[in-house]
């Protein structure tokens, strides 16, 4: 069902240039990039990117901001953070027009900031909370403490398509834990942080201890090269991943890297059918289009039920409203950019021409009133070969591959046989299956009958190819603090 009513916001209320030290930068060494909106391939305006000068200015800016926020009590730093949560939460509205804007997300979906305020709530709790212990000496009676301490700046790169649970994720704790944080958005998607940035120095926190830098290649590889960078967060794609690790290791900087997915979605003989192709579909290719490392794009069918599962799949498929994403009652938009559309295609092209599955619905791009937007049709191939580049390359587009399993045995073989460990769906309504299965997948998260719903209470990184370390839960706090043994003679 496509929406064609034009809601598109106009662009000059958008924030633009960098957030360094607590100002607006508008002109920088990174030059600057075109923003397009993708729902209709028009311009929303030009925006500053960093290069290496304005990394070290905002480097230099965190380092002198890290040394104030650690001269506060830890009453005055935990109700900081629950201003900001505050803050964030009395201007959701317009932080999802944001993410709209930043890349297209459809409004009814674009609940990021929800996550940014949970997560800054969660974590501000720890901040006044014991980060450390003792521990008795073996043949002494020395004291002997085990501190946790921030690592001083850290740099997080966000992917385009999730600042802002990025910012939720990885900000929230890197400042409970008493760092400073130089934010580096996509310049695909840099308006909703750059926003945030402002509204830390609004609510009070120090000028700089959050820095927002746009940046392309230049302006990332700077960062991470970056002696004054004690930790960098990443999340993103695997070949990036590589790069940054390699550029890290000049200065042995640690790195964290939650990366992409190609999840399997076990659909069970014995699952609600009904709410298995719901839950499917949404996860598959309608929920940011199925641009998300959490896309269950793998979807595995027990045999006996194949046939009624996967008709009631692609009718859930179908009946998705797409177009444009101002338009509350859509929930499927565009895909990125124009190079991504073209992309997709290709993977859907050459899928075809290999015979690697049955395309059963979707594989165009639309058109009519939609043509200029970036817009592709929700995909479905059925029969398809696990073996194949359609069910082992990560796509991250609207496409999924649907895939015949006999038994329980063999879904597992199927759901493992992957480079990726993201993500795992189980949909039954069998208990002791459920617990069984799930030890038994080599993923970093298993959501039984329910979407991906990350929560700051929960860890969430990833198995193999799927990246290292964890953000959520007490471990995602961990990986901003390192550790520090004090030893005192008693003797």
């Amino acid at each position: 069902m496509v929406s064609t009513t034009d809601n598109h916001q106009p662009a000059p209320s958008l924030p633009g240039g960098l957030f360094i030290g607590g100002d607006r930068i508008d002109r920088s060494s990174g030059g600057t990039h075109e923003h397009i909106f993708p729902g209709t391939g028009r311009s929303n305006g030009t925006i500053a990117l960093a290069g290496s000068e304005e990394i070290d200015l905002a480097v230099a800016s965190g380092k002198h901001a890290q040394r104030e926020w650690m001269s506060f009590t830890a009453d005055r730093r935990r109700d900081l953070l629950i201003d900001l949560a505050d803050a964030v939460r009395d201007h959701m509205a317009e932080f999802s027009q944001l993410n709209v804007h930043d890349y297209g997300v459809p409004v009814s979906l674009a609940i990021n900031t929800i996550l940014v305020e949970r997560f800054l709530r969660h974590f501000a709790g720890y901040v006044d909370k014991p980060h450390g212990l003792s521990s008795p000496v073996s043949g002494s009676f020395d004291l002997n403490l085990i501190e946790r301490e921030p690592y001083g700046v850290v740099g997080v790169i966000a992917p385009w398509n999730g600042s802002m649970v990025v910012a939720a994720a990885c900000a929230a704790p890197a400042l409970a834990a008493g760092n400073a944080v130089v934010f580096k958005p996509s310049a695909l998607a840099p308006f909703a942080a750059l926003r945030f940035g402002e509204l830390c120095a609004e609510v009070g926190l120090p000028a700089g201890l959050v820095n927002i830098v746009p940046a392309r290649t230049e302006g990332g590889d700077a960062l991470v090269r970056h002696r004054g960078i004690s930790k960098i967060h990443f999340t993103g794609g695997g070949e990036t991943a590589r790069k940054i690790l390699t550029a890290a290791a000049q200065n042995l900087t640690p790195v964290v890297a939650e990366l992409g997915g190609k999840s399997a979605n076990i659909v069970f003989a014995d699952a609600d059918l009904d709410a298995a192709a719901q839950l499917s579909a949404y996860q598959g290719p309608i929920v940011q289009s199925g641009q998300s490392c959490a896309s269950a794009s793998r979807v595995l069918v027990q045999e006996s039920v194949y046939d009624t599962f996967l008709e009631k799949f692609v009718g859930a498929v179908e009946a998705a409203r797409v177009g444009d994403p101002f338009d509350p009652s859509v929930v499927f938009g565009p895909v990125v950019s124009r190079h991504d559309t073209d992309r997709i295609l290709g993977v859907i092209d050459e899928a075809v021409a290999t015979r690697s599955g049955e395309l059963v619905t979707g594989g165009k791009r639309i058109g009519g009133e939609l043509a200029e937007g970036f817009y592709i049709e929700p995909t479905v191939f059925a029969d398809v070969d696990n073996r194949s580049a359609l069910a082992q390359v990560e796509t991250f587009g609207p496409v999924v591959s649907v895939i015949k399993f006999t038994d329980e045995a063999d879904a597992i073989r199927i759901a493992n046989d992957s480079p990726y460990g993201l993500n795992a769906f189980i949909q039954t309504t069998d208990l002791t299956r459920a617990h069984r299965v799930s030890r038994q997948l080599e993923a970093g998260s298993i959501w039984i009958n329910q979407i991906s719903d990350i929560s700051p209470q929960g860890p969430y990184g990833g198995y193999k190819q799927s990246g290292f370390g964890r953000t959520g839960g007490l471990d995602g706090l961990n990986e901003f603090l390192q550790v520090k043994n004090i030893r005192i003679g008693m003797g």
